[in-house]
């Protein structure tokens, strides 16, 4: 389907990926774990069974190959059949949308190539990390990497782990990009998002589970989670209460996830605690990660499966 957005007075034509312009990507995106092997390699097999029971617990979206993908230690190969195995279990059913991130631009561009021609519906951009290059700079790869991959493209503004945010200027000067549509936000300040939403014309997405609800009252589309790997369900129910006016219902759906969000997310490491919330609900094989990370111990584990059963998923 195609949309119609207005720059300068100039109207020009972009792809969307679903009915709703204001939700191109949908409303409950899961940015989803890359299951390994015991030995190490990426089980696709696994990455699929994965990506279906997300569907299934109503999520409309998939992020694949992000950093909670792992993606700074899977290879150029792995990244791009991980991508074709999703597209080929759940796509036409849910967007599908791809990290391509690097501080090499020509790089990241090569993953937006890579990861379109394995049949991603779009690409998510971060900033590029610990270079640390100017509003120029962060406005300079963006764009590329959008025309590399020539398909819908979301920024990921995370400047607490790439050092770099990305300005208003800069958010003004992106939104004029006919392939720029959307930014997942996980700068925690939402009172800016409002304003910089009506600004630009950008589709605003939460990339903090625990601001969902802050996010929807400012304008937002929905969120990009990691604690939605155990809690999908339950944010499904938060925004459809939301959607439909009835905001206790949804604050009501929304409490009921806080302490899975805890217990996944509160120590830092959403990777790895989401690969274990997955294999305590059953859903994947074994909590294996790829070095830096390390794999949640016994004690982690245990904590976390208090949060979860506080939450109602265990």
């Amino acid at each position: 389907m195609s949309a119609v957005r207005s720059h300068s007075g100039d109207k020009v034509a972009i792809m969307v990926l679903s009915s709703n312009p204001d939700r191109p990507f949908g409303s409950l995106l899961t940015a989803m774990v890359t299951p390994f092997t015991d030995d190490g390699a990426v089980d696709y097999a696994a990455a699929r069974k994965l990506a279906s029971w997300l569907v299934a617990q109503g999520c409309d979206g998939i992020l694949v190959n992000g950093t909670t993908g792992e993606s700074p230690t899977t290879d150029e190969a792995e990244k791009k059949e991980l991508v074709a195995a999703i597209v080929d279990e759940v796509g036409g059913q849910v967007a599908i949308l791809a990290g391509a991130g690097s501080n090499h631009t020509g790089h990241a561009a090569q993953m937006a190539k890579d990861a379109v021609a394995a049949g991603a519906d779009g690409i998510l951009v971060v900033t590029p990390y610990y270079s640390r290059p100017s509003q120029k700079g962060v406005i300079a790869h963006i764009s590329a990497v959008a025309e590399a991959g020539g398909v819908p493209t979301m920024i990921y503004d995370v400047p607490g782990r790439t050092g770099v945010p990305v300005s208003p200027d800069s958010y003004q000067k992106l939104a004029e990009h006919p392939l720029v549509v959307a930014t997942k936000d996980a700068t925690g300040n939402v009172g800016a998002a409002a304003g910089l939403k009506q600004r630009t014309g950008l589709v605003w997405y939460s990339g903090d589970d625990m601001l969902l609800l802050p996010f929807l009252a400012q304008g937002g589309a929905g969120v990009i989670g990691v604690a939605t790997h155990a809690v999908a369900r339950q944010f499904r129910q938060a925004i459809d209460a939301w959607d439909a006016g009835d905001h206790s219902g949804a604050l009501a759906a929304f409490v009921s996830t806080v302490p899975a969000i805890q217990a996944i997310n509160g120590a830092g490491m959403q990777a790895v605690m989401a690969k274990a919330a997955a294999q305590l609900l059953d859903v994947i094989p074994n909590r294996a990660v790829r070095e830096p990370l390390v794999t949640a111990d016994d004690d982690e584990v245990a904590t976390l499966r208090a949060g979860l059963v506080e939450a109602g998923v265990l």
